[in-house]
C-alpha cells in the first residue's frame, strides 16, 4: 500500500448562514469551492491538469447546490478539463469522507494528486428546508419511519444529555470554552496559515475573518438563553399529528415526560456559510512535482450507530480508527470532534476519558459554526495546523452525521 500524503489546506472563513445578514450569503456556493481551489493552486504552484479527481461534500444537494459542486467548482477555479470531480453526501460527515476517499484512491495507487474538501451555504439550505419535513430522511417513507424514526437533531441531542444525565451547566460550560480558546486562536493568528479570503465578483473583499463568534460570552449570558428544542420537539411532520418528540419516543418511551431541554444557540454549532479542500498526493507524485508534505493519512473508519438519537457513533468511530492504525488514546496529541451539540463533544471526552486541554484546542463549531458539508476538511486542516504549532504529531478527527454516523481519521505529521 502507498502513502497517501497532505500537501496543503484551506479554507474560508465562516460567514454568518442568514440571506441579508452574512457576508458570504449573496454569493453562489460554486464560488466558495473556487475560491479554495484556486488557492490551493495558486499556493502550490499547482499544476491543475495532473488532478486525477476532486471528491466534494455537500449534502444540502438540492438547488444552487445540485449538480456536482466539486466538477463545477473547479472549472469556475479556472482548473484544467481534464481533473474531474465528484460530489458526495455523508451529512455532516461529508468533509472527512471526502478525504478519506481521496486518500483511498492514492493509497491504493489507483490515484496520484487529489483534491478533496467540501462546501455549504447554510444560508441556502435554511432558506430551503421546511421545518415540517426531516432533513435526513423523506417523512413519507413509511417503512423507514417504522424501522427508524429519525428526529430533528437538537431533539436527538436534548435525548441524549436525558439519558446520559450531562446537565446543562456542564454544556454551557464546554461552549464557554469553545468560545474562549477561539478567540484565543484568533488574537493568536492561529487560523492565518489556513484561511484565505473570498472575494466578491468586483474584486472587492467579501470576507477575509471569522464572522460568528461571539468573544466575551459567559456561562451568565448563556443562562440567559431559552432552551430551543422543547419546542420544536412538538412540531408535527405528518397529517397524523406525528411529533418530532413521538419518534424518538417511539424507541425511548421512558423520555417521554422526562425529556430535559438544555441545548440552545450558545451551546448549539452556529449556522454558517464556508468551504475547504486538502490536497492530496502520491510519494512520487510529490517528488516529481518538488512539494513537501505536511502530513500523512495514517487510518480513516467508519461506523454507524443508532439513527434515532443519531448523534453517539463518534466514540465507536474513534474506537475504530484507532485499532486500525494500531494507536491508543494516548498516542493522540489532538482531537477534533465536532461540536454539533455541546453534549456530543461533552459524551466523547466523558466516554473516552480524554485530556480536555487535547480536545478542541483552538475552539469548535459553538464558537465558529459548522458549515455541513464543509465541516470535516475543515477540522482536518485546524487539527494539522495544531500539530505543526505544538509539534504533535498525531490528530484524530471524527464528528457525528445524521442518520446515526460517524467517519473518522487519523493523520501523522511529517
Amino acid at each position: 500500500m502507498f502513502e497517501a500524503y497532505i500537501i496543503d489546506a484551506c479554507r474560508t472563513p465562516r460567514g454568518v448562514g442568514k440571506i441579508g445578514k452574512g457576508a458570504l450569503a449573496h454569493l453562489h456556493p460554486g464560488r466558495l469551492g473556487a475560491t479554495v481551489l484556486a488557492a490551493l493552486a495558486e499556493r502550490n504552484d499547482l499544476n491543475t491538469a495532473d488532478v486525477d479527481d476532486i471528491i466534494w461534500g455537500t449534502s444540502w444537494q438540492r438547488g444552487k447546490q445540485s449538480n456536482d459542486l466539486g466538477r463545477m467548482s473547479a472549472l469556475d477555479a479556472g482548473y484544467d478539463v481534464r481533473s474531474s470531480g465528484v460530489t458526495l453526501d455523508r451529512y455532516c460527515g461529508s468533509g472527512i469522507t471526502s478525504v478519506a476517499l481521496g486518500a483511498a484512491q492514492v493509497m491504493s495507487g489507483m490515484e496520484d494528486l487529489v483534491i478533496s474538501g467540501g462546501t455549504e451555504m447554510m444560508s441556502f439550505t435554511a432558506a430551503d428546508a421546511n421545518p415540517n419535513e426531516p432533513a435526513m430522511m423523506d417523512a413519507g417513507n413509511l417503512s423507514l419511519r417504522a424501522k427508524h424514526p429519525q428526529s430533528q437533531q437538537g431533539v436527538c441531542a436534548d435525548a441524549i444529555a436525558t439519558l446520559e444525565g450531562i446537565d446543562r451547566e456542564a454544556l454551557d460550560a464546554l461552549a464557554v470554552t469553545s468560545q474562549n480558546r477561539a478567540a484565543r486562536a484568533i488574537s493568536e493568528g492561529r487560523f492565518d496559515k489556513s484561511v484565505v479570503p473570498v472575494m466578491n465578483e468586483d474584486g472587492s473583499v467579501a470576507l477575509d475573518r471569522e464572522e460568528f463568534p461571539r468573544p466575551g460570552t459567559t456561562m451568565e449570558s448563556l443562562a440567559g438563553l431559552k432552551p430551543v428544542f422543547e419546542m420544536i420537539s412538538g412540531i408535527a411532520i405528518d397529517e397524523a399529528g406525528t411529533t418530532y418528540g413521538d419518534m424518538i419516543y417511539q424507541v425511548y418511551p421512558q423520555l417521554k415526560g422526562a425529556m430535559t431541554h438544555v441545548h440552545h444557540a450558545g451551546n448549539s454549532s452556529g449556522v454558517v456559510d464556508g468551504s475547504a479542500a486538502v490536497l492530496l498526493a502520491s510519494e512520487d507524485y510529490a517528488i516529481q512535482a518538488g512539494f513537501t508534505p505536511r502530513a500523512r493519512v495514517v487510518a480513516t473508519a467508519n461506523m454507524g450507530d443508532c439513527p434515532t438519537l443519531m448523534l453517539n457513533a463518534p466514540v465507536a468511530a474513534a474506537k475504530k480508527v484507532l485499532a486500525k492504525a494500531g494507536l491508543s488514546i494516548d498516542d493522540i496529541d489532538v482531537f477534533e470532534i465536532n461540536e454539533a451539540f455541546a453534549v456530543v463533544a461533552e459524551k466523547f471526552i466523558r466516554d473516552l476519558n480524554l485530556d480536555r486541554e487535547k480536545v478542541n484546542i483552538n475552539g469548535g463549531a459553538m464558537a465558529l459554526g459548522h458549515p455541513i458539508g464543509a465541516t470535516g476538511s475543515i477540522l482536518i486542516g485546524t487539527a494539522l495546523d495544531e500539530l505543526e504549532r505544538s509539534g504533535g504529531r498525531y490528530a484524530l478527527i471524527t464528528m457525528c452525521a445524521a442518520g446515526g454516523m460517524a467517519p473518522a481519521i487519523i493523520i501523522e505529521r511529517v
